[in-house]
């Protein structure tokens, strides 16, 4: 061994205060290619947080971490993901996934720091140098690992329909259900979003799995409406669907729907835990609609007593009177009620509040009174000739519709409004004509031009396909009266709906009229409480704000025996009426129990 061979290893001390080199002079500009997979850009304000790039990470690199200055709201949980590039292989299955494209990678690769914690950053929040890079790695247009649309589901065709109240909807088929379960993934920002904040990517998951039985189980610890919520539900939760920022949302009220649909019904029983042991407190619930039924449902679970009072002669509330029978059934109806009187809910129709029995009796034969009247009585429009007997409510009409009572079918009708009551009575009408007449002669005119209209999509569609005609932004201005009888409608055109302030004040274009004809005139421009049944001196006792009963945060009235729920505190809305009953069931409880300041 050589002189040199010994000291040629200590001549490295000589570096020993110095910068490596890639520190002092970082390796030479070396751009990657046009589609590189370089370091992550995100876009902070299309993002949603919904955490499938975490969920696809093989190698744990993505977590997600609150947004500075970001709080949750619906359909965006304010997480944002942060990337741990010691661990990132940049396979860009992350972009891929990303279910708002938010997500992409920059063609830079080179980036050199003494501190290991800097290479964990949060792309978007985090500012670097290639955030304004246009180069890099986007998923491709037509490139999705998630499908863009649903399985088409089976309906009824117009012409087969129109002629009937068949229920119009087939329902998913197990492989289609299974199909579409495969689009979720789990993000669980609809959970936040429905009312009754029900378990949705579990649910969704049992479908998955094939386990109806679990899916049945998780559906009735939410809600005890599933069978009719899975028909007739609002489905908010489908608008912050992850999947539909850059598709269609996953069809969560059909799934919904295919589980119940799955599961016999004589093994309900097998599914739900039974009621707890007795407590010896009484409830008395005043309406048989989804809120008083799922209050009834939650406190007869809790051993309370419950009786239930309807005025009808059959229970359902709006969801029986007010919805026709080709989008809810009404065996389907009398399922979900069943089930709520197995948990042992006393339910006594026929029972009309201030006639067969008063309100000052139940406050004095029970612990706590529950109101859950809904929205029975229909708006009036209070223009000339709307007080004429053949102009008449929406709301009468579908519960005279539902009883089989014979109200004079016209052969034309004009119907006043533009949500979905307006659609549900001139859709009735329409099989009414059809059925009597063998034509649809129905036309809707609403305030709002269709960019704006309140009624769901799907149901402007079918009834379009029926042979309604609808006429958006028309304001109405008198019934027509001839020799004493209706003959039509007189609307201007609608300027706009609101003043500067956003208050309703619709202003039109006189010099654009119409004359609608028509032998009816229906009204559905809204719904409101009967106070009648309440009594005088109740109704001033209590509070109220445009036409909705106040209630505290447990859903108590200004009067302490008194709790309400339902359309006549939030507005009409099935799931929002169930996630009320949950609400005041759990109020009553906590106060029946000693347990209110807990609550």
């Amino acid at each position: 061994m050589s002189l040199k061979d010994v000291l040629s290893p200590f001549t490295a001390w000589k570096y020993v205060f110095r910068d490596p080199v890639t520190i002092e002079n970082p390796l030479r500009d070396r751009p990657g290619a046009a589609r590189y997979r370089g370091f992550h850009k995100n876009d902070p304000e299309l993002c949603i947080g919904c955490g499938t790039c975490e969920t696809i990470c093989q190698n744990g690199a993505i977590d997600m971490v609150p947004a500075p200055g970001r709080d949750p709201r619906q359909g965006d949980s304010a997480l944002r993901p942060r990337i741990d590039y010691g661990r990132c292989c940049w396979c860009a299955l992350c972009v891929d996934v990303c279910m708002t494209k938010s997500l992409s990678m920059s063609n830079e690769y080179i980036w050199v720091d003494r501190d290991p914690d800097a290479f964990r950053f949060t792309p978007g929040i985090d500012s670097k140098r290639w955030d304004s890079a246009e180069l890099g790695y986007h998923r491709p247009e037509h490139h999705r690992l998630v499908p863009e649309h649903r399985p088409h589901m089976g309906e009824l065709e117009p012409e087969e329909r129109i002629g009937s109240f068949a229920e119009i909807v087939d329902g998913y088929t197990v492989e289609q259900a299974r199909a579409e379960a495969d689009r979720c993934v789990s993000c669980g920002l609809c959970i936040a979003t429905c009312p009754a904040h029900m378990d949705i990517p579990n649910y969704i998951a049992a479908i998955r799995d094939g386990d109806y039985r679990h899916g049945l189980e998780l559906l009735y610890r939410t809600n005890p409406f599933s069978e009719i919520c899975g028909r007739v539900c609002t489905h908010k939760c489908e608008t912050v669907c992850a999947a539909g920022h850059t598709g269609e949302p996953v069809a969560i009220r059909w799934l919904k729907r295919h589980i119940v649909d799955q599961v016999p019904y004589e093994q309900y029983r097998d599914v739900l835990a039974p009621p707890a042991p007795a407590t010896g407190r009484t409830v008395a619930v005043v309406g048989a609609g989804p809120a008083g039924l799922t209050a009834a449902f939650d406190l007869a679970r809790l051993g309370h007593a419950v009786t239930v009072y309807e005025a009808l002669d059959k229970p359902g509330g709006m969801t029986r009177w007010g919805i026709p029978e080709y989008r809810l059934p009404y065996d389907i109806i009398d399922r979900d009620v069943d089930v709520i009187r197995s948990m042992g809910v006393d339910l006594r129709c026929g029972q009309r509040i201030g006639g067969d029995v008063t309100l000052g009796q139940l406050r004095d034969g029970h612990d706590a009174v529950v109101l859950a009247l809904g929205l029975q009585m229909g708006r009036a429009t209070r223009i000339p000739g709307s007080d004429h007997p053949d102009v008449r409510k929406a709301v009468d009409l579908l519960r005279q519709a539902t009883a089989g009572e014979d109200f004079g079918t016209p052969q034309q009708a004009v119907v006043i409004g533009g949500g979905n009551v307006a659609m549900d009575i001139a859709r009735t009408l329409a099989r009414l004509q059809k059925q009597a007449f063998g034509t649809v002669r129905v036309t809707v005119t609403a305030l709002e031009d269709f960019a704006h209209f309140l009624a769901d999509p799907d149901e402007i569609k079918e009834s379009f396909e029926e042979g309604v005609v609808i006429l958006d932004a028309r304001g109405p201005q008198a019934v027509v009266i001839e020799d004493g009888e209706v003959a039509g409608l007189k609307t201007w055109k609608v300027k706009s709906i609101f003043d500067e302030q956003g208050r309703f004040a619709p202003s039109y274009d006189e010099t654009d009229e119409m004359i609608h004809p028509g032998s009816m005139v229906v009204e559905a421009i809204g719904q409101m409480t009967d106070t009648a049944l309440l009594g005088e001196d109740l109704t001033e006792k209590l509070a109220w704000n445009r036409g909705r009963l106040q209630v505290d945060a447990k859903g108590r009235t200004s009067e302490p025996w008194l709790w309400a729920a339902g359309d006549m505190v939030r507005g009409p809305d099935v799931v929002s009426a169930v996630a009320d009953g949950h609400r005041v069931a759990a109020g009553i409880h906590a106060a029946l129990t000693g347990k209110e300041d807990q609550a």
